[in-house]
């Protein structure tokens, strides 16, 4: 039995003129048919503006539809009439938890869905405890929400679904922003809830999580282009690749060693991949010499000069309240003008807490703060030059968009500074070519572009008031696979031609070790360690235990070492896994 019904649904939204006025319409879903049965897990997959979050909409009546028909739980989305009843059925979890946080304490907010769905006291509070536990929030259940991380905040709302007991969960990009000991903690719950017989549609970005679906659908500019199960829809990688989309490392691993002579399929899970390179070598011990692997390519020879530093730096969140915490306890480093840091660590661990010292958003408790060796809150420095000098891109850094056109955008911060206009237009036409935004999009609306076009424009507001520092807080986070690699791309291309520092805050492992030359990483508020790239990834197995994670393809390398297959170490990516498995096996 179905539990969702869509037949040739059609919905298209109004483009405004920079006046605000009407002056046309942009089709977004183009005739869509999909049904989903009842305990159904189903990834879907797109690009940014492929019209997913469009689609999932209207399985809760969000958007009701005028062309076309969708049935959920039995009830019509159009009917007014049965929408209250409709969203009983299915929970919705939305990419930004500050969207769907109404409440001032955790457990109440957790709590609001099913207080107006009637639910008994008794059940409510069982059902609160259970969801917080679920997703691993309960001893923040007093706390108030804007306390909280960007990550703690959504698996509050994810919690505030699960306290529904909905029949259907529709969750878009729910783990773009957690980090990884959260996503798989999600993941594990999604399926749990999954094996209870609820139905689930994951809307995602990473394909690991796709992989673990019954069934993926792929779409692309308001279509379905693509509708299988996982191995089939991965076995299509140039195809996914020619609409921005990407596979899971493992998969990527698997193409590449058949293109080296060794066909093992296409594989899509970790414990698959590993079996299959233990059964090329049928279970002989295999040991190859260790091949020189370069840490990630400098952008720029680094100087003996101090970027950044700190000595001892604490932070305390709520002093004085019972809800007082310590968020940074006790951080010392030093960063040299010219590197390229990457800081990992898990939800709440005090990474954006941290980084908001460096430019003096927050003022430490105790502790000092330098910028180029100058006490930033000493009585000689002048703080707002310190904001200045070293430029901040907060998480979902298109929140940080608020002008009429992108040129005015970019402009914001030069002409803060009393900047002359022809050095203002200077700036901004060269910010934007870094960033590669066409002399096309200066005119145009900010808001009219595209998720990852408008992190580019951010990024480019920022770049124009040249601070010899950038700091960019999980800069990528929710973009799809292209769009992720043209950030990340122009971010790196950017540092080695003007040779400044960058700061790369980022839970994805597979940044960190493209981009960072070293790696800060962040525990319970303090330094965990902050050494090489490949120093750090050494560290594997105390990594996870801290609850981060290192590179799926890293796991798979030490699944494999274990069963006694040893390919050396720095192992972090598909290309060089497969290149150590081929020479092994006497094919290179």
């Amino acid at each position: 039995m179905n539990i969702i019904e869509v037949k040739d649904l059609r919905c298209s939204y109004n483009v405004y003129d920079s006046a605000g006025n009407v002056c046309g319409r942009t089709e977004v879903l183009k005739g869509i048919n999909l049904t989903v049965p009842k305990a159904q897990f189903l990834a879907v997959l797109g690009h940014n503006g492929s019209g997913k979050s469009t689609l999932a909409k209207h399985f809760n009546g969000i958007i009701t539809p005028p062309p076309g028909a969708v049935t959920v739980a039995g009830f019509d989305a159009s009917e007014q009439d049965t929408l209250v009843k409709l969203r009983r059925s299915v929970g919705m979890v939305f990419q930004n938890p500050d969207n769907q946080i109404v409440a001032t304490i955790v457990e109440d907010d957790v709590a609001f869905a099913p207080e107006n769905l009637g639910i008994p006291p008794d059940e409510i509070r069982r059902r609160v405890a259970d969801a917080l536990t679920a997703v691993g929030m309960l001893k923040y259940a007093k706390h108030a929400p804007h306390h909280l991380s960007g990550g703690q905040k959504q698996r509050v709302a994810i919690a505030g679904v699960i306290a529904m007991s909905p029949e259907c969960i529709v969750l878009d990009e729910p783990t773009a922003m957690l980090d990884p000991q959260g996503r798989r903690e999600v993941m594990e719950t999604v399926k749990q809830l999954n094996a209870r017989g609820i139905t689930v549609v994951l809307i995602t970005h990473y394909m690991e999580e796709a992989a673990q679906a019954h069934r993926v659908v792929v779409m692309d500019s308001g279509s379905i282009l693509m509708d299988g199960a996982p191995a089939e829809v991965f076995s299509r990688a140039r195809e996914l690749a020619a609409v921005g989309l990407s596979v899971p490392p493992v998969t990527e691993f698997s193409r590449l060693l058949a293109c080296g002579g060794i066909d093992v399929g296409t594989v899509i899970g970790e414990e698959e991949c590993a079996e299959a390179v233990a059964n090329i070598f049928d279970g002989l011990s295999v040991s190859v010499s260790e091949i020189p692997v370069p840490e990630v390519a400098r952008a720029a020879e680094k100087s003996d000069e101090s970027a950044l530093s700190t000595n001892k730096v604490s932070y305390r969140y709520g002093v004085g309240t019972p809800f007082e915490v310590t968020a940074v306890n006790g951080v010392t480093i030093d960063i040299k003008k010219g590197e390229f840091i990457g800081i990992m660590g898990h939800t709440g661990s005090g990474k954006s807490t941290l980084i908001q010292h460096f430019n003096g958003l927050l003022k430490q408790s105790s502790g000092d703060v330098y910028v180029s060796g100058r006490n930033i809150w000493d009585k000689s420095v002048n703080i707002r030059d310190i904001r200045f000098e070293v430029g901040l891109v907060f998480q979902y850094s298109e929140h940080q968009l608020f002008e009429e056109t992108v040129f005015r955008d970019i402009a914001y911060g030069p002409r803060n500074m009393g900047l002359s206009e022809e050095e203002i237009d200077s700036r901004v036409r060269a910010a934007a070519a870094a960033m590669e935004i066409g002399e096309d999009w200066l005119t145009r609306s900010p808001f009219d572009l595209s998720g990852g076009e408008k992190r580019r424009v951010a990024l480019a507001g920022v770049i124009a008031m040249r601070p010899s520092v950038l700091i960019l807080d999980e800069p990528a986070a929710g973009l799809d696979p292209a769009g992720r690699e043209q950030v990340l791309a122009q971010i790196s291309k950017y540092h080695r031609e003007s040779g400044i520092t960058v700061l790369l805050v980022s839970h994805s492992m597979e940044d960190i070790v493209k981009n960072a030359q070293r790696v800060l990483v962040m525990n319970g508020g303090g330094v965990f360690c902050f050494e090489s790239t490949g120093d750090v990834f050494e560290k594997s197995r105390e990594i996870e235990k801290i609850g981060l994670d290192v590179p799926q393809i890293t796991r798979v390398a030490n699944r494999l070492c274990e069963k006694g297959i040893n390919l050396g170490s720095r192992i972090y990516t598909a290309d060089e896994l497969a290149r150590r498995v081929l020479q092994a096996a006497g094919k290179s």
